[in-house]
This record gives structure tokens, C-alpha cells and sequence, in this order.
């Protein structure tokens, strides 16, 4: 990855229609570089399909990522939903490397009232396991548990980046606006975001900035965290610091937009991107 590409969390809007096939197509026509694939409700694509994707995605230059369904808990207290969600990890990485998707993201886990480092333990063990059998079966496709909008749910940023560190195969996704939810404002600002990427930096070293997938929306929050996402200029969201922040940091990869109006947040991403100073 060579630069930092803005796309959509999955087939834009304005698409004549809606398969993944006509997103990719749209997002070469709005200039943007990137899509996500939305398998957020259970990996339905087949291996032919997959393919086309695959092929389309290359002929229109355009870099995909998958994210991996949302009923995945990797601290469950229940075995059979624990391999549930595994094996959901698994038909993504599998469907999306078929596709040329080069990151499989996903929602890790809930606390259920333990302690970090319990749900760490157990959850890095699984990864650990299935980032394993990935690479065994030559599956070519990067582990990226995202950081979480509500404190109940184990990932923050602290916790996502030691499993990244920790994990073979694992990398994070920054979900910058899940980051502000969370912690009800904060995340908000030049420095904060500074911090971040310096975090980034320590735990992975210039790798991890180099190779960085991001989300970002305007996004609505309260005490228990996120809600919902917001168009960035009707919520308190500082995009425009962030993107300087990159600009600072010299990141690269790929930032997904998941606000509802998707390609035009999307574009004002890119825009205000290139348009920052150093």
C-alpha cells in the first residue's frame, strides 16, 4: 500500500445497483480508491461471484477489505456461539480473499463483567489459532479486530493494538469515531489524534501506520457509548484535524466511510485530505 485510498462501507449509494460488482465500478467513477465489503449479516457470496469481484476490483484498480458479519462474540460463555464466530471469521477471510480483499474486519468480543485481561487471554488464543490455520491453508487475508463504540464491548485502543502486536497475522482497524463514542467526546482533537497514531507507531512500529485501515463517520453517543452513525457535518466530528493528522503521520492504507450518505462523506474525506497542508 503506497498511499491512503478513501472508500465506502460497502456499494455507494448512487450505484445503479446495489451488488458488489456495480460498487466497485462507481467507486472508480467518483474517484475514490476503496470499498469494504459488507458481510455483516452472514457470507452469502459464492466462490464464482467472489472471483468476479476479485477481477473487477483489479481491472478498476479499486482495493477492498471485508467486513466480517456483526454475531461474532469471542468471549461468549457459550462454546457453540464461540465457533460460530469463528467459523464466521473464517468463511470471510475465506470469500474475501477469494475476492482480493486484503482485511477481514470484526467486532472481537463483549467483556461479560471479566477483566481485560481475562477476555484478552481467551481471545488472543483464538486468534492466535485461526490467524494459524489461515496461513496453513494459504489463505491470504489479515485479521483486523476493529475498536468498539461502548464500553461493554472489550476492544478499545489499548486492547485492540496489543492484539495486533501480539498475533501473527493480526492487525488493527481504527474505528477513529468509534474511538470518540466511547469514551463520550474525547478523541476529538489534533493531539488526540496525534496520540493515537503515536500509540500506533509504538505498538507496531512505522508497519503499523503504513498499513493502517480506518473507519470513520460523524457519529451520535451518549453515556454507554455509540448509537448511531451521523453525516460528518451534522455531528460534532473533527475530520478535518484528523485527515491533518495523517497528513502529519504520513499514514497509509485505507479509511472507510460508514456515514449515511457514504460517498459523499467519503469524498469529503479525500478532499479535505488532499487539500491539508503539511
Amino acid at each position: 500500500m503506497k498511499e491512503l485510498l478513501f472508500g465506502t462501507a460497502g456499494t455507494p449509494i448512487s450505484a445503479k445497483k446495489r451488488g458488489s460488482i456495480e460498487g466497485i465500478q462507481r467507486i472508480r467513477e467518483l474517484g475514490l480508491g476503496c470499498m469494504e465489503l459488507e458481510f455483516v449479516r452472514g457470507v452469502r457470496m459464492k466462490e464464482g461471484m467472489a472471483e468476479r469481484v476479485r477481477t473487477t476490483a483489479e481491472a478498476e484498480e479499486v482495493e477492498l477489505s471485508v467486513h466480517a458479519p456483526y454475531y461474532i462474540n469471542l468471549n461468549s460463555a457459550e462454546e457453540e456461539k464461540i465457533d460460530a464466530s469463528i467459523e464466521r471469521i473464517y468463511q470471510s477471510a475465506r470469500i474475501g480473499a477469494l475476492c482480493g480483499a486484503s482485511s477481514i474486519v470484526f467486532h472481537p468480543a463483549y467483556y461479560h463483567k471479566q477483566d481485560s485481561e481475562m477476555v484478552m487471554e481467551r481471545v488472543n488464543g483464538l486468534l492466535g489459532k485461526l490467524a494459524s490455520r489461515l496461513a496453513d491453508e494459504g489463505i491470504d487475508a489479515v485479521l483486523r479486530p476493529e475498536t468498539t463504540g461502548k464500553p461493554t464491548q472489550f476492544g478499545d485502543l489499548e486492547e485492540t493494538l496489543m492484539m495486533a502486536s501480539a498475533i501473527e497475522g493480526v492487525m488493527p482497524c481504527i474505528d477513529f469515531s468509534h474511538l470518540h463514542a466511547r469514551s463520550s467526546g474525547e478523541f476529538n482533537t489534533l493531539e488526540e489524534y496525534r496520540d493515537v497514531l503515536g500509540k500506533v507507531e509504538e505498538y507496531l512500529g512505522r508497519e503499523g501506520l503504513e498499513d493502517m485501515h480506518c473507519h470513520v463517520s460523524g457519529i451520535a453517543y451518549g453515556e454507554k457509548g455509540e448509537k448511531n452513525h451521523l453525516i460528518l457535518r451534522e455531528s460534532d466530528y473533527n475530520y478535518a484535524d484528523l485527515m491533518a493528522a495523517f497528513r502529519e503521520f504520513n499514514v497509509k492504507g485505507l479509511v472507510i466511510c460508514e456515514s449515511p450518505n457514504l460517498e459523499e462523506d467519503a469524498l469529503l474525506l479525500q478532499n479535505t485530505f488532499r487539500n491539508t497542508e503539511m
